[in-house]
């Protein structure tokens, strides 16, 4: 970015956040207040963003990240709902790059996704992206090339509200997360294809095995490790990516660097919480301090009081916090518990407050994967009536998909109304698409499905700390569009964990059709996760209105997060002609497949 710009966008913040406000053009500016923990903020309508390489070095090892304006993250853009933006994006790699703006309302040329929306940017090219800003909130931007974002390219998004917004606070702080590695991400990718529990350093060991002897019995024991082994799965198998390669950052530092925000005693302080790294969830607390959930994506939800929140990838949370004492430890725990991001709230440089251990490893059991309670650990070994027709049936099922022949190629990539199984159907069953039988890409369904938007989700039950869960959300507003859906689409979101391989219906992207929407309707998703992962689903270009377990609208999102054994529904009204990408946000969940076409058409 040339000095004449920076100048020319530094002037541009300057004026916005003091002319303008001493005008009252501009409500009270509490973003522009500075701090050694956010100086990389532009605002205005105006940007020029330049995309190259820089040295880092976050682990003692310097490596070659690729970054925005020389930053990473990104810098902090500042825009204000009503206006009409304009990005200017310069590529100086040596290969193509993109910006998708992840949750913004915007015409299908200007989303950013490379051979849906656009050509991509070309080295030494420059894309003018140029939108009307229609949304407030805490939003951020990411590349859609490659593995773009895994190396750097992401940075935090703030948009201010044109009313007055239903909630005070006097100092405003991004607290972005993210994941890094010093390795290749391709080279990444091939040790996942090549033995996808690679980075899974928290395996049972024979001291578990012991303990759980001790506690359950030899024959529930052994019978617990056959079944995983003839699944050839690991119940600690909670992410794809652990801290054995992943450094977890807040806000570009590393643990040890220990990011830190300021304030001044007695102000009421907004977090903008997103999570952007690759592949990471994040479990986070400040000990000794409570936080109000106000907004989700971006969209504002009735106040709720929390001591933890779990945020998926890609998902956005704001929150309020009101510190009484002079330092607090920002604590984002890996769901796997493999490692953390931490940062400080302190009232000056230098203060720190204690940093929590990490909480035990939770395994996966077989009722989080929705198969119907069968957990040979909490079995009397030998009172098989816990086990379901259903669940033994699954049991069967993931037994034998393994090395089958695979799916009719002919078979159509979406349908609305998938042929079922009778008996699955007879016995209250989950039912799946005929694309997932008989193929050697699905290793698992699940036969017990439930929303479980109560459920704070595995690692955080009854830790004794109020755990924010999707059944909290309430969006402060009714259903924007109010009708009914005209139909449903059902998409099952499968997966084979020893092949790393990531699909919809079975069927990976390579292989699919478009999902085709007309311009203007309003339809139901209904999800189903039948892996043992965890998935953030993320649809451009139009909101996904989450439903209650009854169908009633409960809150507005971008990304829903869909945990293993879940069935879960949403609202999406058409109203965005062009071709949008759907996808897993995890990213080389994305590469590997698990990825479709939405397509709008008249």
């Amino acid at each position: 970015m040339s000095s004449n710009t920076s100048r020319r966008t530094f002037v541009k913040a300057l004026a916005a956040g003091g002319l303008l406000a001493g005008f009252g053009l501009w409500r009270t500016p509490v973003w522009a207040i500075t701090s050694p923990g956010q100086p990389n903020v532009l605002a205005g309508n105006d940007f020029d963003l330049s995309i190259g390489e820089m040295g880092v070095n976050f682990t003692g090892t310097p490596r070659t990240a690729m970054t925005i304006n020389g930053s990473l993250p990104g810098p902090l853009l500042r825009w204000r709902e009503g206006d009409t933006v304009t990005l200017r994006v310069r590529n100086r790699l040596k290969e193509n790059t993109s910006i998708h703006w992840h949750g913004i309302i915007l015409p299908v040329n200007m989303d950013g996704v490379p051979g849906l929306s656009f050509h991509g940017i070309e080295p030494g090219g420059v894309y003018v992206y140029h939108f009307k800003v229609k949304q407030n909130g805490t939003y951020w931007y990411h590349s859609h090339s490659g593995f773009q974002e895994q190396v750097g390219v992401y940075g935090p998004l703030v948009i201010d509200a044109k009313e007055p917004e239903p909630f005070r606070y006097d100092r405003d702080y991004v607290v972005m997360l993210s994941d890094w590695t010093d390795e290749d991400p391709t080279r990444v990718m091939k040790k996942l294809k090549k033995q996808s529990d690679y980075y899974n350093y928290h395996k049972r060991t024979v001291g578990d095995f012991i303990d759980d002897v001790s506690k359950n019995g030899w024959a529930a024991t052994v019978a617990d490790r056959k079944m995983w082994a003839q699944m050839k799965m690991n119940p600690t198998d909670l992410a794809d990516i652990s801290a054995a390669t992943y450094t977890y950052l807040l806000n570009g530092h590393a643990p040890d660097t220990n990011w830190t925000g300021l304030f001044k005693p007695g102000e009421r302080l907004r977090l903008r919480i997103i999570n952007g790294s690759a592949m990471s969830y994040f479990d986070l607390r400040i000990p000794g301090l409570k936080m109000t959930v106000v907004a989700a994506d971006g969209q504002y939800v009735t106040p709720v009081s929390v001591d933890e929140l779990r945020i998926a990838v890609a998902e956005t949370y704001d929150v309020i916090v009101e510190p009484t004492q002079e330092a607090y430890t920002l604590f984002a725990q890996s769901m796997d518990r493999t490692g953390f991001a931490r940062g400080t709230l302190a009232v000056r440089e230098g203060l720190s407050a204690p940093v929590p251990p990490l909480d035990p490893r939770p395994l996966i059991s077989m009722s989080d994967m929705g198969m119907g309670g069968m957990d040979h650990a909490s079995m009397d070994p030998g009172d098989m009536t816990n086990m379901d027709h259903g669940s033994m049936q699954s049991m069967d099922g993931m037994q034998t998909m393994d090395g089958m022949q695979s799916m009719d190629p002919g078979q159509p990539a979406t349908t609305t109304d998938h042929s079922m199984h009778d008996m699955s159907a007879m016995s209250g069953m989950e039912t799946h698409p005929a694309s997932e039988t008989d193929n050697p890409l699905v290793d698992m369904q699940t036969m017990a499905p439930a929303p479980k938007l109560s459920d704070p989700g595995m690692g955080l039950r009854n830790n004794g700390r109020r755990v924010l869960t999707y059944a909290d959300l309430k969006s402060t507003f009714q259903d924007p569009d109010g009708r009914e859906p005209s139909r449903t689409i059902t998409l099952h979101l499968t997966g084979h964990m020893e092949k790393f391989s990531w699909s919809f219906d079975g069927i990976p992207f390579a292989d699919a059709g478009p999902i085709r929407l007309k311009y203007g309707e309003r339809i139901r998703i209904v999800l189903v996760n039948d892996t043992m992962m965890t998935h953030p689903i993320h649809l451009h270009g139009m909101w996904s209105d989450l439903e209650d377990e009854n169908g009633n609208f409960m809150v507005r999102k971008h990304t829903i997060d869909m945990p293993p054994g879940t069935k879960r529904s949403y609202r999406v009204t058409a109203d965005a002609l062009g071709r949008w990408a759907y996808h897993c946000h995890l990213m080389y969940h994305m590469e590997m497949g698990m990825f479709r076409e939405v397509r709008v058409d008249e």
